[in-house]
C-alpha cells in the first residue's frame, strides 16, 4: 500500500516537473496548427522556457528527478531511431554521479555478500570511495593473501526495490503518453522502456558485468592495443565485485601523454582497430567507452595501449546486421547511395513498402553536404546517427545493439580526435571492412561454420526427408480443397518432385564434406 502511495506521489511530481520545465510544451510547439501553439502559454513557466532549446528542457527536467530518470535520459541518448538527433545531443551531457553513502553501510555489505570479515581478507580498505554512481559505489583496497591492489564495487544498500518502484512509475507515465498523445506511437515507448528494464536489471547484477569483464578480458589477452582488469571470482557475488585496480592516465589528459612520449597518432589509430576488432572479429563489444571508463597505459609508449573498465553494458549483433552493418559502411564509404538503400529495405530496418528511390535520395540529401568536408573533419559516428534520423520517416526500425553501437563509435571517435586531431578513421576502416567481407566467403570460413555446425548439419540432413514428405501431404490437401490456387499448388508439387530426386545425393555429399573434416582434425 505503502509503494501505491509513493507511485502516485512521484507521477504527480513528473507532472508537476513537465509544467514547470516547459517540457509538456514541446509537443505542442512543434504542432503545424497556430491555435494549437497558442496553447502553450497558459503554462505560465513556459514564457521563461520557451527560449531553452527542447533537448536542454528534457535535460534539466530529468536532472530534478534524480538518478535513476538520468540513467533513462542516457538510455534514450542511445535511442537514435527515435530520438531526434538534436534532441540526442542534450541527453548526451547527462552525468551518472551522486552522493555517496556511508563505508560503514559498504563494508557490512561487502561482509554479508561474500560471508567474509573484512578484516580476514582486505587490508587498507580506504573509506573515501573513488567514485559514487546512481547505482554503485567504487573502494579500493588490498588483498591480505597476495598484497594486490584491488578496487571494490559495491551496489546501495535497497537499490534494487527504488528501481523496481522508478520502473514501474515510468511504465506507468509511458502508457498515459500512450493514451494522451495522439503521436506516441512514433516513440515506440513501451520497446524503450522495456529496453531501459533490462539494461539497468542486468547493472542490478555485478556477476554480470564480472562476466562481461572476464569475456572481453579473454578476446584480447593476447593483444597489446586493449588491457582489461582482472576479475577475482572468490570475492564477487551479485553486489559486490572486485577487480584488478588499474593505473592509466585519462583519455583526455594529453600533455601527460606528451610528457611521456606517447604517440598520440598511434595511439588514436589503436582505438579504431579495437573498435572494429570488438564488432567483426569478436562480435562483442564494450558498449559504454565514454572518457570515464577509457584510460591510456603507461607502459610501452612507443606502442601505446588503452585500458577499459565498466563492462556493465556490452553488446553483440547477429550475424545478419554484423553482416549488413559491415555492408552499410562501405557503401557509405563509397558514397553509393543505391546500394545503401538496398541494404537498408533487405535488412528490414525500414518498412518493406517503402520506395527505393525515396530512400536513395532521402540518404544522398544527408550524406552529401557531410562528404563536401575533407575525411579528416567527417565523424563517421554521427553520420551513422543523421542517417538513422533521416530515416525515421520511413519507419526505422533496427535492433538496440546496432543503435549502442553508433553511440559507442560516436565515443571512439570523439576520443580519437581529442587525442590526434587528424585521425584519418575511413583510411582505417574502409580496408578492415574489405577484408572482412571478403574473408566471410573464404573456403577457411567454410570449413571453420562446418566444423562448428557439424552436429546440427547431420541432424537437420536427416530430418529433412521427412519435412519435405510432409509438405507434400499438406500441398495435395490444400490442393483437393479447393481450385482457387490449384495451378501454384501444382507448380509447387513439380518443383518439390524434382528436388526430392537431388535430396538424397545432397545428404550423401553433406555427410562425405563432413567425414573428412572429422577425419583431418583427430
Amino acid at each position: 500500500m505503502m509503494n501505491f502511495f509513493l507511485s502516485i506521489f512521484d507521477i504527480f511530481n513528473i507532472l508537476i516537473k513537465t509544467i514547470r520545465f516547459s517540457v509538456i510544451n514541446i509537443p505542442i510547439e512543434n504542432s503545424s496548427i497556430f491555435p494549437v501553439r497558442m496553447l502553450g502559454f497558459l503554462n505560465p513557466f513556459y514564457v521563461v522556457n520557451r527560449k531553452i532549446p527542447a533537448g536542454q528542457r528534457i535535460v534539466n527536467f530529468l536532472e530534478s528527478l534524480g538518478p535513476m530518470f538520468i540513467k533513462f535520459g542516457q538510455l534514450l541518448s542511445t535511442r537514435s531511431d527515435v530520438v531526434p538527433a538534436e534532441i540526442i545531443g542534450f541527453l548526451n551531457t547527462l552525468t551518472d554521479q551522486c552522493k555517496p553513502f556511508s563505508s560503514s553501510e559498504a563494508k557490512k555489505i561487502i561482509e554479508q555478500s561474500l560471508n567474509i570479515k573484512i578484516s580476514e581478507v582486505f587490508k587498507d580498505f580506504e573509506d573515501a570511495p573513488l567514485a559514487a554512481a546512481s547505482l554503485a559505489q567504487v573502494h579500493r583496497a588490498k588483498l591480505i593473501s597476495t598484497s594486490e591492489e584491488v578496487v571494490i564495487k559495491v551496489l546501495r544498500p535497497g537499490i534494487n526495490s527504488k528501481v523496481q518502484r522508478n520502473v514501474g512509475v515510468i511504465k506507468i507515465v509511458g502508457f498515459l503518453i500512450n493514451v494522451f498523445y495522439r503521436e506516441s506511437h512514433r516513440l515506440k515507448l513501451k520497446e524503450v522502456i522495456g529496453d531501459y528494464e533490462r539494461t539497468i536489471k542486468q547493472e542490478l547484477d555485478l556477476k554480470v558485468e564480472a562476466a562481461n569483464t572476464s569475456t572481453t578480458r579473454k578476446n584480447f589477452l593476447d593483444s597489446n592495443l586493449l588491457y582489461i582488469p582482472k576479475v577475482y571470482w572468490d570475492h564477487t557475488a551479485v553486489n559486490v565485485l572486485t577487480l584488478e585496480e588499474i593505473d592509466g592516465l585519462a583519455c583526455t589528459d594529453t600533455d601527460s601523454m606528451d610528457k611521456l612520449g606517447i604517440d598520440r597518432k598511434k595511439l588514436a589509430e589503436n582505438g579504431v582497430k579495437i573498435f572494429l576488432d570488438q564488432v567483426f572479429r569478436d562480435n562483442f563489444f564494450h558498449a559504454d567507452m565514454h572518457p570515464g571508463n577509457i584510460f591510456v597505459s603507461k607502459k610501452n609508449v612507443q606502442s601505446p595501449s588503452y585500458i577499459a573498465i565498466d563492462c556493465a553494458i556490452v553488446g553483440s549483433l547477429s550475424q545478419a546486421d554484423q553482416y549488413n552493418l559491415a555492408r552499410m559502411l562501405q557503401a557509405t564509404l563509397k558514397q553509393d547511395y543505391n546500394q545503401l538503400a538496398k541494404l537498408f529495405l533487405g535488412a528490414g530496418w525500414v518498412n518493406s513498402d517503402t520506395h527505393l528511390s525515396d530512400l536513395e535520395q532521402t540518404l544522398r540529401a544527408t550524406c552529401e553536404p557531410i562528404f563536401s568536408k575533407p575525411l579528416s573533419e567527417i565523424e563517421f559516428g554521427k553520420l551513422l546517427l543523421y542517417l538513422f534520423d533521416s530515416t525515421r520517416q520511413f519507419g526505422l526500425s533496427i535492433q538496440p545493439s546496432l543503435i549502442l553501437l553508433q553511440k559507442t563509435l560516436i565515443h571512439i571517435e570523439g576520443m580519437g580526435r581529442e587525442i590526434y586531431a587528424d585521425l584519418d578513421f575511413w583510411g582505417l576502416a574502409e580496408p578492415y571492412l574489405d577484408r572482412w567481407v571478403l574473408n566471410q566467403y573464404s573456403p577457411t570460413k567454410l570449413k571453420e561454420f562446418l566444423e562448428k555446425n557439424k552436429y546440427d548439419l547431420m541432424d537437420r540432413a536427416t530430418s529433412l526427408p521427412g519435412e519435405v514428405f510432409d509438405l507434400l501431404d499438406n500441398i495435395k490437401f490444400l490442393a483437393s480443397d479447393g481450385k482457387k490456387n490449384a495451378d501454384l499448388v501444382v507448380n509447387m508439387q513439380a518443383t518439390l518432385q524434382k528436388q526430392r530426386k537431388w535430396q538424397n545425393l545432397t545428404i550423401i555429399t553433406l555427410s562425405g564434406i563432413i567425414m573428412v573434416l572429422l577425419i583431418s582434425k583427430f
